[in-house]
């Protein structure tokens, strides 16, 4: 539930209050409004700031959603979904989901829709292990631990013969490393994410055991699809 990172102006906040970083998304994935303005950023090691949406993880599927829940064929697992808008969008349409979050209540949009979850770890047990159609690592779930390529080979263990990972990309570069969330007066404590772009995909991807299927562009949001080598 990352974002892609984008290079804005350093600032030093408040930092006497550092907390976990599960805390912290918790508090603000489950009270995430529209029209609120504090800043809810990422900071990463050398000093670079990025801008978290969460009024977009917590709101309606756009435009560019649309283009993964068109190729997103059940079943689907949404890997750390947040809080669960392709999931509920995706149950609403009549297509087999379950949405996957390891923070048991951020996922207020999908339990509110009805759609299934399963709290815990990807890197743990995962129900129907080996027939998912689809895996949604959509919002930069492809840095989860620091380490795409161990992530990318664990999602293929959970794909069908023939099945996809749709993955949302940094659109320019890539990097892995320690970050922390900051908003007004807290932060958390740094933990470890990675980024992939397009040019490292593919090697990335084979890593992984994965081949790039298919990339494109919406908005200025980056995706492809990976299929198993």
């Amino acid at each position: 539930m990352l974002p892609l990172p984008t290079t804005v102006a350093p600032a030093r906040p408040d930092t006497a209050r550092a907390t976990d970083p599960a805390v912290l998304l918790t508090e603000w994935m489950t009270s995430a409004e529209p029209d609120d303005l504090r800043p809810r950023l990422l900071r990463f090691a050398d000093g670079r700031l990025a801008p978290l949406p969460v009024d977009r993880w917590a709101g309606p599927v756009d435009a560019d959603d649309e283009t993964l829940l068109r190729r997103a064929g059940g079943p689907v697992l949404d890997v750390g979904c947040g809080p669960g808008r392709l999931t509920a969008a995706l149950h609403a349409r009549g297509t087999e989901v379950l949405g996957l979050e390891l923070l048991r209540d951020v996922p207020v949009l999908a339990r509110r829709a009805g759609a299934p979850l399963h709290s815990g770890d990807v890197f743990d047990a995962v129900p129907r292990g080996g027939q998912w159609r689809t895996v949604l690592l959509a919002d930069g779930n492809v840095g989860i631990g620091g380490d795409a390529v161990r992530l990318l080979g664990r999602v293929r263990a959970l794909l069908a013969p023939a099945g996809r990972v749709l993955c949302e990309l940094h659109a320019d570069g890539e990097s892995s490393g320690p970050v922390r969330l900051e908003g007004l007066g807290v932060a958390s404590t740094w933990f470890p994410w990675a980024f992939v772009g397009h040019a490292a995909l593919p090697a990335t991807a084979a890593a992984a055991g994965l081949r790039v299927e298919e990339t494109w562009r919406s908005t200025g949001r980056s995706f492809a699809a990976l299929v198993a080598a």
